[in-house]
């Protein structure tokens, strides 16, 4: 039986996918990159700040010395928190409050496996702090997806075991880190049918059957 949900944060309960885009082809913009594109910015879905950064440089021909990817890494950043400042509760995505609200009237455990630093700022922005009982991000963890270090810290701070715990994702990478870890999936965004997850869905409520998954 699940006893908690773990979801990611990026894509399943918010919306800040072009805030990403935009603070990184400021970036990429300001080191002489510029064929960085949307395509691009899908493929650092769901993995940590410096292999999102990797990606942005591979679009360039210079070599930078680990010292450089890390200032580059806070300068985006800094670009996006600054972006974050408009967020509020638009951003969160279809069917998430409702979801959260049923999982809450089941007495289901609630918490976040993300990889973004800003997870508790983001959280609190969009007014979902309230229903989140247990946050585990890239404050906690050093190993990004496709690594189940974030899950099994989540599940950890939820004070359950792996196997009762269902990860919500949007991502391949946090599918098999799910995987990895023991615990079911539920796929859900415009690519959920290519996610190799357990169950899949376009949004949480759209054709999910909620008894079978917490089953």
């Amino acid at each position: 039986m699940i006893k908690g949900v773990i979801f990611d944060l990026d894509g399943v309960l918010v919306s800040t996918d072009k805030m990403h885009f935009y603070a990184w082809k400021k970036l990429a913009h300001k080191l002489g990159i510029t064929n960085y594109t949307e395509e691009d910015n899908k493929r650092q879905k769901g993995v940590s700040r410096m292999e999102s950064l990797e990606v942005v440089l591979s679009k360039g021909t210079t070599i930078y010395s680990r010292e450089d990817k890390l200032k580059f890494a806070e300068e985006k950043n800094k670009y996006y928190v600054e972006l974050l400042e408009s967020l509020d509760s638009q951003a969160v995505l279809i069917d998430v409050i409702e979801t959260l609200e049923m999982l809450k009237d089941r007495g289901v455990l609630i918490g976040i496996g993300s990889a973004s630093k800003n997870t508790p700022l983001i959280l609190d922005k969009t007014g979902l702090n309230k229903y989140i009982d247990e946050v585990s991000c890239g404050l906690d963890v050093t190993k990004s997806k496709p690594d189940p270090e974030v899950f099994i810290v989540a599940a950890k701070k939820l004070n359950l075991k792996n196997e009762e715990c269902l990860v919500v994702e949007d991502s391949k990478s946090g599918i098999v880190a799910a995987r990895a870890c023991h615990m079911r999936s539920l796929g859900v965004g415009p690519e959920h049918e290519q996610l190799g997850a357990d169950y899949n869905s376009l949004t949480m409520q759209s054709n999910v059957d909620w008894d079978e998954l917490l089953s």
